[in-house]
C-alpha cells in the first residue's frame, strides 16, 4: 500500500468514513489508499470488473475497505450505494464524487450516444450520488468533485468533456451554497495532467496516450505531470484540513492554468 500521503500516525483519520466513486483507480484509488493508511473506513466504487478486482487485490483483505460495482450513471446503481453506505457505515464524512470519463474526439465525430453517456456519467451520475448520499452527512462533513482543468477554456478534441465539467462547477457552487447551513463544505479539485494508468481516457490508444504524454510535459510549466498522490493530498486537504473553505476550486496541474510563462530551458 501506498503510504507517501500519511502525515503523522496511523490514526489520523480514525474514526473518518468516507465514499470515493470511481475510486479503483488512478488518483480515486490513490486518495483511497490515504485514508485506509490513516485508519478511514471507506466504500469505492467503480465500474470495470478488471479495475475492481484489481482494487480488492491492492487494498487486500481490510475489513475498513470495501469494492463495490456500481455505475455512476444508473439512479438504481446510485440508490444501492447509498442504502450501502448507510448500513455499513452509518454516516458520510467525505463524499469524493470522482468518477468521469472522457473521450478525446473532434466535435464533427461526436454522435448523441457518447454525448448522453458523458453527461449521465460526469454530470448527472454526479448531481444524484450527492442527493442520495447528502442525508448521510453531519455538521463537518465535506463533499469534493474531481473535475479538470478543462472546466474553462477551450480545448482541441474535449468540447462535451470540458461542458460536463463546467456543469459540474456549476453544480458544486449551488450545492455549497445549499448545503452551508447544514455545516456541509462543497469543493472542487481541477487536476492538470496526471500520471495515471489511462492518464483520464481510457479509451486512448497507445500512441494516443504517448502523444498526450509528450504534450504534457511540454505545455505545463512545471514540465512533468502529477502524481495520483499529489491530486490525492488536494483532496484530503479540501476534505478534511480547509475547515474555512467551500465553493472554492483548486487546481492541481503544474501552473498550467495560470497563465504562466516559465523561462525555456
Amino acid at each position: 500500500m501506498n503510504t507517501t500521503l500519511h502525515h503523522d500516525s496511523h490514526t489520523r483519520y480514525r474514526g473518518k468514513t468516507a465514499v470515493i466513486t470511481g475510486g479503483t483507480i488512478g488518483m480515486g484509488l490513490a486518495t483511497a489508499q490515504a485514508l485506509l493508511a490513516g485508519g478511514a473506513r471507506v466504500i469505492l466504487t467503480g465500474r470495470n470488473p478488471t479495475n475492481l478486482e484489481a482494487a480488492r487485490r491492492a487494498l487486500g483483505p481490510q475489513a475498513q475497505a470495501q469494492v463495490l460495482a456500481s455505475d455512476a450513471a444508473s439512479l438504481a446503481d446510485i440508490d444501492a450505494l447509498a442504502a450501502t453506505a448507510r448500513e455499513t457505515l452509518g454516516h458520510v464524512d467525505l463524499l469524493h464524487v470522482n468518477a468521469g470519463i472522457a473521450t478525446l474526439e473532434p466535435f464533427e465525430q461526436v454522435t448523441e450516444a457518447g454525448y448522453d453517456r458523458a453527461f449521465a456519467i460526469n454530470t448527472k451520475g454526479a448531481f444524484f450520488t450527492v442527493q442520495k448520499l447528502a442525508p448521510l452527512m453531519k455538521p463537518g462533513a465535506s463533499i469534493v468533485f474531481t473535475s479538470s482543468i478543462a472546466d474553462e477554456g477551450g480545448m482541441h478534441g474535449m468540447g462535451v468533456y470540458s461542458a460536463t465539467k463546467a456543469a459540474l462547477r456549476s453544480f458544486a457552487s449551488g450545492f455549497a451554497a445549499e448545503l452551508v447551513g447544514r455545516g456541509i463544505r462543497v469543493n472542487v479539485v481541477s487536476p492538470g495532467f496526471i500520471d495515471t494508468p489511462t492518464l483520464g481516457v481510457a479509451d486512448a490508444t497507445p500512441a494516443e496516450r504517448a502523444e498526450f504524454v509528450r504534450l504534457g510535459d511540454q505545455i505545463t510549466p512545471m514540465r512533468r505531470h502529477g502524481s495520483a498522490e499529489e491530486v490525492a493530498r488536494a483532496v484530503l486537504f479540501l476534505a478534511f484540513d480547509a475547515t474555512f473553505t467551500t465553493g472554492a476550486r483548486l487546481t492541481v496541474d503544474g501552473g498550467l492554468g495560470q497563465n504562466l510563462s516559465p523561462a525555456h530551458e
